[in-house]
């Protein structure tokens, strides 16, 4: 009698988010067995991120939710930067890019949407074993992959799986689990989000659907979804909670940016605190860490979801092709760790960390000169691609590809590099 096969060992993806979810879809498109493990009871509903960029949505057609993302979604081709004293300074417009892209807009369409999706996907494939409240305690490796002690509904319990992936957020059990250093800072100040009903186009005529403003005192970003609008503004450190998100405080603070007779409609608002941190390492073993549990940052610029979504989409190609046999696991996974590591500190963390410098600059030279740069920017079609490329993560994937060979790899940049050179958050 010929015994039956070993079963193959699955990967197993913490945190079912939308970069987790992406990662979960990308090995069940290859048939690879996948243990999905999240400790809320359902699928996140978390609203606080909205932009999908072009490059993202050209990589989501690998596990084919583009169409409907963009079905649901709301199209920008243009967004604004403002000032609150002088209006607007300038307009930059995606379809510049209609020749290098088949999406040449930003998507505004809420993260949870993006789950959901997936999760319709996901549920009925057997390749998918999702455990939804159940909550990880730890993770080791073992001798033939690595394993996750989880807290389930049934119980305790040990889970074995041939790699683990964290995407579980910024305060990642994962990586705390590995004592890897999240090197990098945490702003003083809070940002809030609030969301409300009200048209602010028809408030605020002449804006765009997706707007930065600049202001020494109080910046704000303002940007349209199809639910709703959002603002988005700072809140003093000193500034308690409770006081911040108060329904007459916030009224008060959307009055103050155009008057809504009534009262403005508030559907949901959020405080948290803003980070920019980012992994030491993004490997440890057959463990590898993605998304917000490798790098946080500023939300100004909507790239923190769309880089995590990068990542997932570039390990799991590496991944799949370690377990077919067509690829050394080595030099797949440390590639993997040094091209999204250096896209974190090159792309993510430089321009963030700059959009948000320019919207509270408060010396006035500077302010002068950030408006002058940004003016001279969109009015020159050639400077204003170069821009739109690298806001839109076209520059990055383009230069560094998305699950690129290691030796391709090694050849478009001269060989390895160290990714933590000329790092501004390494420790």
């Amino acid at each position: 009698m010929v015994p039956n096969p070993p079963e193959e060992p699955p990967v197993i993806v913490v945190g079912a988010g939308p970069v987790g979810m992406t990662a979960t879809a990308m090995l069940a498109r290859a048939r690879v067995p996948v243990v999905l493990i999240e400790s809320e009871p359902v699928p996140k509903t978390d609203w606080r991120a909205s932009t999908f960029h072009a490059a993202t949505l050209e990589l989501l057609e690998r596990v084919g939710v583009t169409g409907q993302m963009v079905a649901e979604g709301l199209p920008v081709p243009r967004y604004q930067f403002r000032d609150r004293r002088d209006g607007l300074v300038a307009e930059f417009d995606l379809t510049l890019l209609k020749d290098e892209t088949r999406y040449p807009y930003r998507l505004q369409l809420n993260q949870q949407h993006l789950v959901r999706m997936l999760h319709e996907r996901l549920r009925d494939d057997d390749s998918v074993r999702m455990m939804f409240g159940s909550r990880v305690t730890g993770v080791a490796g073992t001798p033939r992959g690595a394993s996750v002690t989880v807290e389930s509904p049934g119980g305790p319990l040990t889970v074995h799986g041939s790699h683990v992936i964290g995407a579980d957020g910024a305060s990642s059990v994962v990586r705390q689990s590995l004592g890897v250093a999240f090197d990098g800072y945490t702003h003083a100040e809070r940002f809030l989000i609030a969301s409300t009903t009200a048209d602010l186009a028809g408030l605020l005529p002449g804006i765009a659907d997706v707007n930065y403003v600049a202001d020494p005192l109080e910046w704000l970003f303002l940007l349209r979804t199809p639910e709703s609008w959002r603002a988005v503004w700072p809140v003093p450190a000193g500034v308690p909670a409770e006081r911040a998100t108060a329904p007459e405080t916030l009224q008060a603070q959307l009055q103050g940016l155009a008057p809504c007779p009534g009262g403005y409609p508030i559907v949901d608002a959020q405080l948290y605190n803003v980070h920019q941190r980012v992994a030491a390492s993004f490997r440890t073993g057959r463990v590898l860490l993605i998304g917000d549990a490798a790098h946080i940052n500023s939300p100004l610029g909507g790239v923190g979801l769309n880089s995590g979504i990068h990542d997932a989409i570039d390990l799991t190609t590496r991944l799949v092709r370690v377990r077919a046999g067509e690829a050394a696991e080595d030099p797949e996974l440390d590639t993997f760790a040094e091209i999204r590591r250096r896209v974190a500190v090159e792309y993510v963390q430089a321009d963030t960390r700059r959009n948000t410098e320019r919207l509270n600059e408060t010396d006035e030279e500077r302010r002068a000169a950030n408006r002058a740069e940004m003016r001279a920017t969109a009015a020159d079609p050639e400077r204003a691609r170069a821009w739109l490329r690298r806001a839109s993560l076209l520059e990055s994937v383009r230069r560094f590809g998305i699950g690129t060979p290691p030796e391709e790899y090694a050849r478009r940049t001269g060989g390895s590099s160290d990714p933590r050179r000329e790092d501004p958050v390494a420790g």
